[in-house]
């Protein structure tokens, strides 16, 4: 049996599968979808065309050696992988309350890594505000025992809070962290979510 929920905006999509195959027994996955625009990869690949056809322009019309139509093919090339192959496609956390909790990043190229934390390690699931000067965004981190830094779940994508917050929950449920509901109860009430 599995339940599915969905949450999107704009950026976003979030995804809840819940496969419970027996009580004691549960695997509960979240995913994060980064929505793909269609626009980016036109505007990269015209530049690209634009600049090999420049480099082909200032080879046949000013006498510029071959090495520069190379080294633009090459450098056209490392533009459309580094901004079309290399973003983030989906990250999930699967997290499986008697083993642990696995955090995952798919990439549009099709390369998957993969984190795996055990429960025993895991202290505390923390929201928290990540403020830079020009933005504000929430954050999900695991505190993670002998480690003196917070683990990010979400390393490349940054979504909302309320997709954040039923992923904190689950996290919280499985790691038996009663003290972060009151947390959740105080959010609610000043209306931050």
């Amino acid at each position: 049996m599995a339940d599915q929920s969905i949450i999107s905006n704009a950026r976003f999509i979030y995804v809840h599968d819940n496969h419970k195959f027996s009580p004691p027994h549960a695997v509960d996955s979240h995913h994060i979808i980064v929505r793909r625009s269609v626009v980016k990869p036109i505007v990269v690949y015209l530049f690209a065309i634009l600049l090999v056809a420049y480099a082909a322009f200032l080879h046949f019309e000013k006498g510029k050696p071959v090495t520069t139509v190379i080294w633009t093919f090459f450098f056209g090339a490392v533009l459309v992988k580094f901004f079309i192959w290399r973003p983030i496609v989906k990250e999930s956390v699967i997290i499986m309350p008697e083993f642990g909790v696995q955090l995952e990043t798919h990439y549009g190229s099709g390369r998957i890594n993969r984190c795996f934390i055990p429960v025993s390690k895991i202290l505390k699931s923390v929201l928290n505000e990540h403020v830079t000067p020009v933005t504000c965004c929430w954050c999900l981190s695991l505190l993670i025992r002998d480690e003196n830094e917070l683990t990010l779940v979400f390393k490349k994508s940054r979504p909302p809070l309320k997709m954040l917050v039923p992923i904190w929950k689950a996290l919280c449920a499985a790691t038996d962290c009663k003290e972060s509901f009151e947390f959740q109860e105080d959010v609610l009430v000043r209306g931050l979510y």
